[in-house]
């Protein structure tokens, strides 16, 4: 049976791959994707509001997201909000939709875009690893307190230490084919 502070420690570990593809799905590589566009805030009504509660987001080519609002009078604010978020891309309406062309990019663009991966990779490692020495911390006051014994407190920290291991592979494999999808021409 598994501990409960093991549990706990492989949800937050969790927690922080999930927060890094979801970083990683906002990365820019060329190619259309809704996740571009869809976590930027554009004000409506006077509220910060996510792109992606404003109106549909659609691909329809593999170079252009198109989004239909639900709210016409939301365009123009759907536009401000998008060329504000600095992504390198210019959104162009319609009057009924809006239309972002996903341009190629640049070489130096590409190992920016590579860099930019890496560092996020390893804020989630940095994560991961401090998860993990709170979770030795707390084993080993555990151990110290007499609810653990000492064989009970090096299975646990061998069982971290191998949680750790496996999230850190799932984040280096993740960045690895972010990396190599923004390459890619």
């Amino acid at each position: 049976m598994a501990h409960p502070l093991l549990d706990s420690t492989k949800d937050k570990m969790d927690g922080a791959f999930r927060a890094l593809e979801q970083q990683l799905d906002g990365v820019r590589t060329g190619k259309a994707s809704p996740a571009l566009v869809e976590n930027i805030t554009a004000l409506y009504y006077g509220a910060p509001t996510r792109i992606r509660e404003l109106g549909n987001i659609a691909t329809p080519e593999p170079r252009l997201i198109t989004i239909t609002p639900y709210d016409p009078s939301a365009i123009n604010e759907i536009c401000k909000a998008i060329l504000g978020a600095n992504i390198g891309v210019t959104p162009v309406s319609d009057g009924r939709k809006v239309r972002v062309p996903i341009p190629e990019l640049s070489e130096e663009r590409r190992k920016e875009l590579a860099k930019v991966t890496s560092r996020m990779a390893e804020e989630a490692r940095v994560a991961v690893r401090n998860v993990r020495r709170d979770a030795n911390d707390q084993a080993k006051k555990l151990q110290k307190d007499a609810q653990l014994t000492e064989d009970e407190r090096d299975r646990l920290l061998d069982d971290i230490h191998k949680a750790t291991d496996a999230t850190i592979g799932k984040i280096d494999a993740a960045a690895k084919a972010k990396e190599a999808e923004v390459m890619s021409v």
